[in-house]
């Protein structure tokens, strides 16, 4: 009989999201590093670069990868001869380890998590509650997963109820580019097929949760070996979603996914429940099993396991925001990358909001927009003598529906991550603004440029408050420019699926 006590479950728990926000798995690191060798599109070479680079600062400082720490996911495999020393339910100590970890004063984490999600949406401080998945199992051992999943990633979920006759992998490439960028290529997609509505979606989740074994797959194919229909599945995705050309960030190229997670589960003769869950570039899990004899042991990766890499080019542009006017924004063009320094604005969804709410009831905003860039961001909080904690983009496809009104109080960039919408490239050029993308999954890289920093107004949204940050050398690239062009054309994505869904597929039943 296993007796797993209270201290050492919750302190397992605390461990394991604290490891997780700054150590990638190790088989991401070698999948973004072989993609990265292989990427012939500079801008998508540049970006996996950065995340490579932002990886192994983030081992070292022992700081977020990304500013979104995620919500906090825990799947349990509990052994039926396990029994527990604990006045706290299972649930309760989940909880109580997240709100450790989240509130570690040497390394915080980003408290995402809001109550009352349909009225007021406050935030809870501590990221809890967290979500739990609990299955009683034969054996007297405890398994655990911690994964932290980020908002980008997690707003691309996808699912549908197909016919039985329908086409799995037609509905997978005709959906991905519905999914844009935001979810932050490249990562892993995770499928899940069968069962029941929520049945599918707990797969393709659980699926997530596995090693990036893609190429021992085909090496297996390559032998001649007999695949079943999951691993057939995994390998026509895997080509064929990387033959969309999404490619990292949203930017083109050879590599949008690492690797295609399948699990399925039987189903009832009339349905074909599929569900789609990806995972971004801050890929973050770890798995730990409890025996009764402690807390769970984390092992520290050696820095060795990191490769060193560089990012970015010799015809990068620096640029002073603060000399910047609408008369000067023709000189970029789609794609340029640059290297920026000077003052910017920082302000999200709440933020925006704000605004947007104060002129329709024609009051006077708290800060000047003219000529000024706005950065969608929603930083860590800062520890020691930083300026401020990871700071990368936030989806900007969500500021869309403010956008026209924002820019007519004469601000004249934005910086964000992911594609706008074809209406939004038209209200950018119409006022003649432009919009840039740093990369998602290179935060702390990110924070690095930011010199200074000031609360402007709104404090009391906490990280969604308005900031004034004093920047040197921040890179990005330009996604759109005062003309309205863009670099994310998911039109032509779409019209690339309809030949590659024609395509036969390599690996036939």
């Amino acid at each position: 009989m296993t007796v797993i006590k209270k201290e050492d479950f919750i302190s397992s728990i605390a461990n394991a999201f604290q490891f997780i926000s700054y150590y990638h798995p190790k088989d991401f690191v070698d999948a973004v590093y072989d993609a990265w060798q292989k990427e012939t599109n500079p801008s998508a070479k540049n970006a996996m670069g950065q995340i490579l680079v932002n990886s192994r600062m983030s081992a070292m400082g022992h700081r977020p990868l990304c500013q979104d720490t995620g919500s906090a996911v825990v799947f349990l495999d509990i052994g039926m001869n396990v029994q527990w020393d604990s006045d706290m339910s299972v649930e309760d100590m989940v909880n109580e380890g997240v709100r450790r970890a989240y509130t570690n004063p040497d390394n915080p984490l980003r408290a995402s998590i809001l109550l009352d999600p349909i009225g007021k949406r406050q935030n809870t401080k501590d990221n809890t509650p967290a979500v739990v998945h609990m299955n009683v199992v034969a054996g007297d051992k405890l398994d655990v997963i911690c994964a932290a999943k980020g908002g980008g990633s997690e707003n691309k979920a996808k699912f549908a109820m197909l016919n039985p006759s329908d086409s799995i992998e037609e509905w997978i490439l005709k959906t991905i580019p519905q999914m844009g960028a935001g979810w932050c290529p490249p990562g892993i997609l995770g499928i899940g097929v069968g069962g029941t509505p929520e049945k599918a979606m707990m797969l393709a989740k659980r699926s997530l949760m596995e090693h990036i074994d893609i190429h021992e797959l085909q090496a297996k194919a390559d032998s001649g070996a007999e695949l079943n229909s999951v691993e057939r599945l995994r390998l026509n995705m895997y080509e064929k979603v990387n033959e969309l050309g999404v490619g990292a960030q949203g930017l083109g190229g050879l590599t949008t996914v690492l690797d295609v997670k399948v699990l399925d589960f039987p189903t009832h003769a009339a349905s074909k429940a599929v569900a789609m869950i990806p995972n971004c570039a801050a890929t973050r899990h770890v798995h730990f099993t409890l025996d009764g004899s402690g807390e769970a042991d984390m092992p520290v990766p050696p820095l060795s396991d990191w490769p060193e890499v560089e990012f970015g080019s010799n015809d990068v542009i620096r640029v002073n925001v603060n000399e910047l006017t609408k008369e000067k924004l023709s000189q970029f063009k789609i794609g340029d990358t640059l290297l920026l320094s000077g003052k910017i604005l920082t302000g999200r969804d709440a933020a925006h909001k704000r605004m947007v709410d104060m002129l329709d009831k024609g009051e006077q905003l708290p800060v000047e927009l003219k000529n000024r860039f706005i950065y969608y961001v929603g930083p860590v909080d800062a520890v020691g003598d930083e300026v401020v904690g990871p700071a990368g983009p936030t989806t900007s496809t969500r500021m869309d529906k403010f956008t026209d009104k924002i820019l007519q109080q004469g601000l004249i960039g934005m910086i964000g991550k992911s594609e706008r919408s074809p209406a939004t490239c038209e209200v950018i050029a119409k006022h003649g603004a432009i919009y840039l993308i740093a990369v998602g999954g290179a935060a702390y890289l990110v924070s690095k440029a930011i010199k200074a920093s000031k609360t402007l107004a709104f404090p009391e949204l906490g990280m969604e408050a308005i900031y004034e940050f004093d920047i040197e050398d921040m890179p990005v690239t330009v996604a759109v420019d005062n003309q309205g062009n863009s670099i994310h054309r998911f039109d032509k994505v779409a019209e690339r699926a309809k030949d590659v869904i024609a395509q036969p597929v390599r690996f036939v039943p």
